[in-house]
């Protein structure tokens, strides 16, 4: 059963910090603070779809730092949203916010107005990437922030971003496996976009930052999602829905990036079956899960291609009941 969410977004509002990349009314698309008037029509054109499903659906407040907002307002939006959860429009509310806006009287707020789940957006456990970057936190705020939250009942959600200033590809899997052993349920993993208005806007016209790549982005994000998978955490989205406006200027959007990296996971997937079983050259068939023939494909037949360049003529069948598998009739088979 799919999971589905009624975003209501609060742009910069809470934040005590402009970070290095963002601008947030490009990224969200919103540019004015919802009140609860708000919740209530966004509630009301969601459940208008003939296909909405209250059971696994939550009202989601993204966007900024929901828990760093004066109290008031923090409350007057709960408290909107908590009524669609007592009379069984809605399942759970989930919110975002930073690791340094978390303490037991917040928490005790967000579990009396239904509050279920709390992301927290880390982007790095780095600690000098997160003061290159303007976050104003530590990675020890977010290992005691997630703590707090999972004490509490809540489902946590770490938010990461690749290509920061400073970063590294080794510093992104540090990340990723700090985030693993800290009990995240879920993970957002971002790459970082170019927008105008942000101090890496200013050092890329400088020529002192350049963003990835989609190709570095595709590599790095499939690498992260392997490591996640292995661990039981749970990726629920890969990269920005859309920058739909001319603030955005550089870096790794694509408005299928979730699909290629997929796709490049089935291919690391391949590989190293490949590699671990020395199959030899020539006709292959690989099995896949069902529904995704056109992933391990990958767009424009990207993967096929890069098989068939290094030696593999490659067919693809699925199957419901497996994951990807290599079978060479005569020569190799793996169950």
């Amino acid at each position: 059963m799919r999971h589905g969410n009624i975003s209501i977004f609060v742009p910069h509002i809470g934040c005590p910090h402009r970070c290095s990349f963002c601008n947030q009314n490009t990224i969200t698309g919103e540019n004015f603070a919802p009140k609860s008037e708000s919740v209530k029509k966004a509630v009301e054109l969601a459940t208008a779809h003939s296909n909405y499903n209250p059971q696994n659906t939550e009202l989601a407040f993204f966007g900024g730092s929901f828990t760093a907002i004066p109290k008031d307002y923090m409350t007057e939006l709960l408290d909107a949203g908590y009524e669609f959860i007592k009379n069984g429009t809605v399942s759970g509310i989930r919110i975002s916010t930073r690791p340094d806006a978390i303490t037991p009287e917040i928490l005790d707020i967000l579990k009396a107005r239904g509050v279920t789940a709390i992301e927290l957006g880390c982007q790095s456990l780095d600690d000098e990437v997160l003061k290159l970057n303007h976050r104003g936190h530590t990675a020890a705020d977010v290992k005691k922030a997630s703590a707090l939250i999972k004490q509490y009942g809540f489902s946590l959600g770490l938010q990461m971003m690749t290509g920061l200033l400073g970063d590294t590809e080794e510093l992104s899997l540090q990340t990723a496996e700090k985030i693993i052993s800290f009990g995240a349920d879920t993970v957002r993993i971002y790459p970082t976009l170019l927008l105008k208005g942000t101090y890496l806007y200013s050092l890329y016209k400088k020529g002192e930052y350049e963003p990835q790549s989609l190709e570095q982005a595709v590599e790095l994000v499939a690498k992260l999602l392997l490591l996640f998978e292995a661990a039981g955490v749970n990726v629920i989205r890969v990269g920005l829905h859309s920058v739909e406006d001319d603030g955005f200027v550089s870096g790794p959007w694509h408005p299928a990036f979730g699909e290629l990296c997929k796709s490049r996971v089935l291919l690391k997937k391949v590989l190293k079956i490949i590699q671990d079983n020395n199959i030899p050259k020539g006709d292959i068939v690989i099995t896949v899960p069902k529904g995704q023939i056109s992933i391990m494909t990958g767009q424009k037949r990207t993967n096929i291609d890069f098989l068939k360049k290094i030696g593999y003529n490659t067919k693809i069948v699925e199957n419901e009941f497996l994951d990807v598998n290599i079978s060479k009739k005569g020569v190799f088979q793996c169950e």
